[in-house]
Parts: C-alpha cells; sequence; structure tokens
C-alpha cells in the first residue's frame, strides 16, 4: 500500500507541470475537413497563402476583392463557392442591392444561364441574413451620366463595326446595354467597371479589355488597383487566365502615361504607341496550343480600330488549335519553317518572308515543324469585340499527316 501511495505521487508530480501548461488552440483553417484530410497542400496554400496573404494585402480594399472574387464567381458559373463568398462580401461592406446589381450586370457579360445560375445562391445568402425584399427592388438615383461626346463615339464605332452585319445586336448595345444598363445607380461606374474587368479576365476575353480598363480608369480605378485585381484572379480564375492579360494591361498603362495630361489622347485613341521590343513574352495558354509556345508584343487596337495581333514563336513539334477568324488572318513569317493546314485541305509549309492569308470563318491551324522552330507576326481584325473562336486541339496524327 505504502508503494502504490508513492508512486501515485510521483505519478501527480510528474503530470503537474503538464496540466499547468495552457493547450496552444489549433489555427482556424478556412478550408473544410475534407479538404484537409484529401489535399492538404491545397488547404494549406488557401490558409497561408490565399487568405494569409493576398486578401489581406492593402493594394486593393476588401470590399473590392469581393466584388472581384464574386463577379469571377459568377462568370465562371461556380455556384458551389458563392454561398460564403456573398456573405463574406456582405461582411465587407458590398451591400446586398449591389450584389443583386453584380449578377444583373454579369447576364450581360458572361451569359444569362451564369446569371440565372447565381440567383438561388443568392436568394439563400440574403433570406438567411434577414435582408428585406423591399430594400432589394428600389434603384435609388438619377441615371449615371457619362461623358457624352465619348458615348457618341462610341455608338458611332459599334454602328459602324456591328450595325452593318448584326443591326439588332448593335442596337441593343448602345440602348440596353450602355444606353441603360452602365447608367443605373445600382452600382457605381468605377465598380460596374471592377465587375466588368473580373468577368472578362475569368472569361479569357482580353480582347474586350483595353477599352474596359481604360473606361474603368477613367472612372476611378487606379493604376495599382488594376495590377491588383490581376493579382487576386490568378488565384480565382487560375494563372493562365491572369497571365494573358497582363500585356494588355502594360499596354494600356503605356498608352495612358505616354498620353500625359491630354484625356482626348486617351479617349479619342489618337496617340501614337511604340511597343518596344524585348519585353518578357507570355506562355501560350495550354488549353489553345500544343507544345512550347510564347506570345510576345501583343496589342489590340481600341475601337475605332479593330486590328489586333501578336508575335508567337512556336517550338519544334508546337502549334494552336483549330480556330477560326471573323474577320480572317494574315500570318507573316519571320523565322524558322512552319505548317498551316485548312480543314479538308493538306498540311502545307511556310517559310522566312512568306504571308498566308486565311479567310474569315475558316478553320485551320498553324504552328512549327516536327523539327524546326518558327515565329510568325498574327495579325487579325476584331468583330464586335473578338478576333478569334478556339475549337478542339490538333491530333499527332493531323499534324503529322504530310
Amino acid at each position: 500500500m505504502k508503494q502504490f501511495a508513492v508512486a501515485a505521487v510521483t505519478a501527480l508530480s510528474l503530470a503537474a507541470p503538464v496540466e499547468a501548461e495552457e493547450p496552444k488552440s489549433p489555427r482556424r483553417s478556412v478550408v473544410s475537413p475534407d479538404v484537409q484530410a484529401t489535399v492538404p497542400a491545397l488547404a494549406n496554400y488557401t490558409d497561408d497563402v490565399l487568405f494569409g496573404d493576398v486578401w489581406k494585402r492593402p493594394e486593393l480594399a476588401p470590399r473590392d476583392r469581393s466584388i472581384v472574387t464574386v463577379s469571377a464567381l459568377i462568370a465562371g458559373g461556380h455556384t458551389a463557392q458563392m454561398t460564403g463568398h456573398f456573405n463574406r462580401a456582405l461582411d465587407n461592406g458590398v451591400k446586398p442591392e449591389e450584389i443583386t446589381a453584380i449578377i444583373t450586370h454579369l447576364a450581360f457579360y458572361s451569359g444569362w444561364p451564369k446569371a440565372m445560375s447565381s440567383v438561388a445562391v443568392a436568394k439563400a445568402v440574403f433570406e438567411k441574413r434577414g435582408v428585406d425584399p423591399a430594400q432589394l427592388a428600389a434603384v435609388s438615383g438619377e441615371a449615371i451620366a457619362f461623358d457624352e461626346a465619348a458615348e457618341a463615339r462610341r455608338k458611332d464605332a459599334v454602328d459602324k463595326q456591328v450595325g452593318g452585319t448584326v443591326p439588332a445586336l448593335a442596337r441593343y448595345t448602345n440602348g440596353v446595354l450602355f444606353g441603360d444598363l452602365w447608367r443605373r445607380a445600382d452600382l457605381a461606374p468605377r465598380d460596374r467597371s471592377l465587375v466588368t474587368i473580373a468577368a472578362l479576365i475569368a472569361d479569357s476575353q482580353v480582347n474586350q479589355l483595353p477599352f474596359h480598363l481604360n473606361r474603368g480608369m477613367d472612372s476611378g480605378l487606379s493604376q495599382t488597383e488594376i495590377s491588383e485585381v490581376i493579382t487576386h484572379l490568378a488565384f480565382y480564375a487560375g494563372w493562365p487566365k491572369a497571365m494573358s492579360a497582363v500585356p494588355v494591361a502594360k499596354t494600356v498603362f503605356q498608352g495612358r502615361a505616354s498620353a500625359g495630361s491630354n484625356p482626348q489622347s486617351v479617349k479619342g485613341n489618337t496617340r501614337m504607341e511604340i511597343i518596344r521590343s524585348g519585353s518578357e513574352p507570355s506562355k501560350g495558354p495550354a488549353e489553345y496550343f500544343t507544345g512550347s509556345v510564347s506570345v510576345a508584343s501583343r496589342f489590340q487596337r481600341e475601337a475605332p480600330a479593330r486590328i489586333g495581333g501578336a508575335i508567337v514563336s512556336f517550338e519544334p513539334g508546337a502549334r494552336t488549335a483549330w480556330h477560326t477568324h471573323p474577320l480572317g488572318q494574315t500570318l507573316i513569317v519571320t523565322s524558322g519553317t512552319g505548317w498551316v493546314q485548312r480543314e479538308g485541305g493538306p498540311v502545307e509549309e511556310m517559310r522566312v518572308g512568306d504571308v498566308v492569308w486565311i479567310p474569315p470563318g475558316e478553320k485551320h491551324w498553324h504552328g512549327a515543324t516536327a523539327t524546326s522552330p518558327m515565329t510568325h507576326v498574327a495579325i487579325a481584325e476584331a468583330l464586335d469585340g473578338k478576333t478569334v473562336d478556339w475549337l478542339e486541339k490538333v491530333t499527332d496524327e493531323k499534324y503529322g499527316a504530310r
């Protein structure tokens, strides 16, 4: 018995220091236990980088980050992520009626199905938080006014580019999209531009970016804020989409810097512009290219101009996916040897100095040969802001059929 008592006292004395220490609280994770257990690396990046660093960066206010994130989720149709981010947006100062305005706006920029799919999520969030439906129905304030001279130039450009081919689309663009939606008071012009820019990047619609980046900066967005939007969207839309937006933003920033204090040179697009060689190229997106491809000196002129293009370099075996251009494409080979093929035709060789014309709407692909790299200047005009429609990848069998 005495031995038992001594052992008990000894055990208690050994345990006492441990019991006296406060246990450390485990780090609170923003991800679910399923993610932590199944993909722990993703859980760590989410906690440490995305929410531990990116969301805390001061270059973009939390409210703006929520607007950008919600816009990217709606544009991508990611309804499973919306509940958490709709709530976060409300916590960060985005009003319920502003969320409904974002959904409405993105029906025009990302399509009605994606907007409609987000309505049920918003309804459930609003009901749980006790949002009065009357608050959502009211749109206070007079219609927002814009620079009418600039709007007249924009309207004229739409009529010239679109009206002759698709007159109904031109009418809706001028009368409904810009004549009504953009003038609604439920979303400030700066925020409406923020929503549009985020959705365009998330949807890979970089051809539309120059106009909307300039419009956003005219409405108060800073270069720092736009740069941070692109950084933020690397996490919510993917690195390739963010990287594809960088050269477009760079061109806009440089153009505005060279314009100086003369706003007409920006809005009227009257400036001369030089895109200097030697800038770091971006990688050709994997969904549109096979093999190693780099894109440099990308440009897309603003309305009323329609011309755009880039210098594209292909390593041996690399090529584009099948695609078409609404107004055709011109290729000018500057180095190496390449192949080009239209659907139903043979694979044809392109050499230095060759100029290749692909007619509007013709399905085709082009790239390097299997043994030689190739670089060409690719030039295409935009129709209603679109220069290309990407299709399926070129199979190895098709690529090698000569």
